[in-house]
């Protein structure tokens, strides 16, 4: 399954959004323009679906409460209400005649107390519609609307399908120092691992086959990324733990080792995000992949990460954050799968998302055959960025 369309009301930087969604999207805009904030969105629904620790209240909570999450720009007679819609579905074709096989729909307010409550919830599944709350048990005891259908196993039998789908939607962001250093900083593992802390331990927890597998594709790659590092194992040390270890080749007979610790930024980051995409089997959120990686590879790396999902039964849905114009010149990449976000400086309006095929100027180009790269992101340079050169 994936998620085929999303709508927002009233969303961090959204006053509204209804747009499609590919398999593969890409979102680019300029700095503060939401596009972490639109990735979140579905962290929000996954921290409302999850079965431990998760919850509406707790969803909520986690990023503040709700008049942190809701929208500044939006009217004041509009913005009672922040909403958040998805459908989902299961065929493979993309086509926008596809009807979605799920709809989950969740509104939801807040009391002059300050509690948060369901204003709405709704499901329906081939059109047919399975759940629309507030219902009369609703009337009858408004404590019920404290928390959400699809975080409720006694209530969500009929869509469960949705609620676990939802459940296992990931992110990932990983940032080298805190895997590398996570002795020395004794740091604790977030919630949901999304800064890759906890990469040792969830390598860990994979059974070895699995493991072994999932470390030969990624060595294959590897292999090609970085000059000389010929293998990635998961090794133990003599006082029994357990590290990444990269095997080197060099002048010796024997290849030199080396563990996280020592291992370039670049090649933890692009580790973590290959374990990360065979790992997982719904969506799976990427911020900014290129990151202390050379030009050369990230231009690869749309091509790299289709590749490494063959021979899994399940490919997953993949949203990429980026301000690279490198990523985006692979040529496999359509005009559908690049959503652009702008914002809008009318007071009220927010942040807009539109497919860059859609965009003219964009389109034109784009029919001709020249890659969306260069030309989607000088789309979303700020208007005044020749200002920054006369700062004294």
């Amino acid at each position: 399954m994936y998620i085929s369309r999303v709508k927002l009301k009233n969303w961090r930087n959204f006053v509204e959004v209804d747009v499609p969604l590919r398999r593969r999207q890409f979102l680019v805009g300029p700095n503060a323009s939401g596009k972490s904030n639109f990735l979140d969105a579905f962290r929000f629904l996954r921290d409302i679906a999850k079965p431990d620790g998760g919850g509406l209240q707790r969803a909520v909570n986690k990023r503040g409460g709700l008049s942190r999450i809701r929208c500044l720009n939006a009217h004041s007679k509009t913005a009672s209400e922040l909403f958040v819609g998805v459908e989902i579905s299961r065929s493979d074709s993309e086509s926008i005649l596809d009807r979605p096989k799920w709809i989950y729909e969740v509104g939801i307010k807040q009391h002059r107390s300050g509690s948060v409550f369901i204003s709405s919830e709704r499901v329906a599944k081939d059109d047919r519609l399975l759940l629309e709350r507030p219902d009369s048990l609703d009337e009858d005891d408004k404590e019920r609307l404290q928390q959400t259908h699809l975080e409720q196993v006694n209530n969500n039998k009929e869509f469960r399908e949705v609620s676990d789908f939802l459940a296992r939607i990931s992110y990932m962001h990983l940032v080298p120092q805190l895997l590398r250093h996570f002795d020395e900083i004794q740091g604790n593992i977030m919630e949901d691992d999304p800064f890759g802390q906890g990469l040792l331990h969830r390598m860990q927890q994979a059974n070895k086959k699995t493991r072994d597998a999932r470390l030969r594709k990624i060595s294959a790659v590897i292999k090609i990324a970085v000059p000389n590092l010929e293998e990635i194992r998961f090794d133990r040390d003599p006082f029994g733990k357990y590290h990444i270890a990269g095997s080197y080749t060099n002048w010796r007979p024997r290849n030199a080792k080396q563990y996280e610790d020592q291992l370039s930024d670049g090649t933890l980051r692009l580790i973590g995000l290959l374990w990360s995409l065979l790992e997982n089997d719904s969506l799976l959120l990427l911020e900014e992949p290129e990151l202390s990686l050379h030009s050369g590879i990230v231009r690869n790396l749309a091509g790299l990460f289709h590749r490494a999902q063959k021979g899994k039964k399940i490919r997953h849905q993949l949203f990429i954050s980026t301000h690279s114009a490198e990523l985006l010149s692979d040529s496999g990449i359509d005009g559908g799968e690049i959503l652009v976000l702008q914002p809008s400086r009318i007071s009220g309006k927010g942040t807009t998302i539109t497919p860059s095929g859609n965009i003219k100027g964009i389109k034109e180009l784009l029919e001709i055959g020249e890659p969306p790269g260069l030309i989607v992101i000088q789309q979303t340079v700020p208007q005044d960025h020749l200002q920054i050169s006369l700062f004294p």
